[in-house]
């Protein structure tokens, strides 16, 4: 069973509950890899102490703890892009969120667990997949692996109906906007039902497209698909917990190296 703790934020100015899986065998004199996930409050749905114990009995995972970050119900304001907000002024707080992670919990969590303070695998859900991978662009002395299951990639600063073009997609600028960063990793998920909106009626929903398209400016940065990004599309995968889980022992594997 996952360890509960209870950290008080000073950026957030709120109690932030967080749960902790520890590896098998966990000793506190070994220093371990430390895995970070938004939405930790869907541990369970998302079956996550099962698959992390089972590809470690397999030795397909590197011992690890894996730390969830519960959310409130100031989500939507909470996750996001820490340098810009939507077009609806979602995701003001996200910058805020990102300093609790990088100078509260992580610190926190190496006190206490004795994880590591970089090379630090973060992921997350939905939104909670678009602000991992933000964090992990803007924070490469910290972060090596971003994970995104079905990320909210179509974040943008125009609402389709105001003149909405491609390039506001507000993540998909910043990366084509910014260098690149030191050696990071990328691994995505979609599932082919995870929507059914088809904005430029291509034929392709928008959830993949989006996906693809980030993908796409991040190979423009010299990353290369197969060795520093990992793709995996779900048949009649859908935007849900139940999808997300069925992909996450893939994507444990993968961050952790071993495959």
């Amino acid at each position: 069973m996952p360890e509960n703790i209870v950290l008080r934020s000073t950026y957030l100015e709120r109690e932030v509950a967080v749960s902790v899986l520890l590896p098998i065998g966990f000793e506190r004199s070994a220093t371990y890899p430390l895995v970070l996930f938004n939405d930790g409050q869907d541990f369970q749905d998302l079956r996550m102490e099962g698959a992390a114990e089972a590809l470690q009995l397999e030795k397909k995972m590197i011992p690890c703890v894996i730390a969830g970050i519960h959310a409130n119900g100031a989500r939507v304001q909470e996750y996001g892009i820490a340098h810009q907000p939507d077009y609806a002024g979602r995701g003001d707080k996200a910058g805020l969120t990102t300093s609790f992670v990088l100078y509260e919990l992580i610190p926190h969590l190496a006190e206490k667990y004795n994880t590591a303070t970089t090379g630090i695998t973060y992921a997350g859900c939905s939104l909670g997949g678009l602000m991992a991978l933000d964090a992990v662009w803007n924070h490469p002395e910290v972060f090596a692996t971003a994970g995104v299951f079905s990320g909210s990639l179509w974040w943008r600063q125009k609402a389709l109906d105001e003149g909405y073009s491609e390039t506001d997609r507000i993540m998909h600028r910043h990366i084509r906007e910014t260098q690149r960063r030191s050696d990071l990793r990328f691994w995505f998920q979609c599932g082919t039902w995870d929507e059914y909106d088809d904005r430029d009626d291509d034929g392709v929903i928008d959830s993949i497209q989006d996906t693809l398209e980030c993908i796409a400016e991040l190979e423009r940065k010299s990353y290369r698909w197969g060795r520093d990004i990992r793709y995996v599309e779900v048949k009649e995968g859908m935007h849900n917990p139940e999808t997300w889980a069925k992909a996450l022992p893939d994507f444990l594997e993968w961050a952790s190296g071993r495959r």
